[in-house]
């Protein structure tokens, strides 16, 4: 079966703990989650405008184990934008994320074309702060890519951190504007006759 072209791909990358599910769950389903579940592998689809039609964003939101490097390989293999999540309160986390970006670099062959968004998220955890803003910047500047801080528990700066992915993608024009009322039906509806609404 051939892939659709329609379906933009988008990897979440980061160690065990630091709240690369919840921020998926807060983007997608709006929800925060207290416990700490580990995950093998999820994925998660958001419909989004991509080139004035309608496209899947479909989320890929990797174990924070290096138990399966076949899977990373291939979740990287089959990406199109990358989320390297570290938390603010983890230096280690922070050093984790190295050998994933440059396996990235390893696959893909170069990063420059590539949306790459490195997040230290957990910003709500101040008083805990182990890496300071100004080091995830010089990092990010490091790897030219894009760097913001985020809290999935406070839904700070969730929305924009895919907004913002999103904008990064040179090769497409893709936007975020996101209304959960309509129904799968109503999509295809709307996929048929070529509107460019975004659910």
């Amino acid at each position: 079966m051939p892939e659709q072209s329609n379906d933009y791909r988008v990897v979440v990358f980061g160690a065990g703990g630091v709240g690369k599910s919840s921020l998926v769950l807060r983007f997608v389903k709006g929800t925060f989650r207290d416990t700490y579940i580990p995950t093998v592998e999820d994925t998660y689809r958001q419909v989004i405008s991509c080139d004035k039609s309608v496209c899947t964003l479909q989320i890929t939101d990797t174990t924070g184990s290096h138990q399966f490097p076949a899977m990373q390989r291939l979740s990287i293999s089959k990406g199109h934008a990358f989320i390297l999540v570290y938390s603010i309160t983890s230096r280690q986390s922070l050093e984790e994320l190295k050998p994933i970006y440059q396996q990235v670099l390893a696959i893909k062959g170069s990063t420059e074309s590539i949306p790459i968004m490195l997040v230290g998220n957990k910003s709500d955890e101040m008083a805990q702060r182990e890496v300071e803003t100004k080091e995830g910047e010089a990092q990010a500047t490091a790897w030219k890519c894009a760097f913001m801080e985020t809290s999935a528990k406070t839904n700070s700066n969730v929305k924009e951190l895919f907004q913002e992915l999103l904008a990064l993608e040179k090769k497409r024009d893709m936007s975020l504007s996101i209304d959960g009322k309509r129904s799968g039906k109503q999509k295809r509806a709307d996929k048929l006759k070529g509107k460019c609404s975004v659910m």
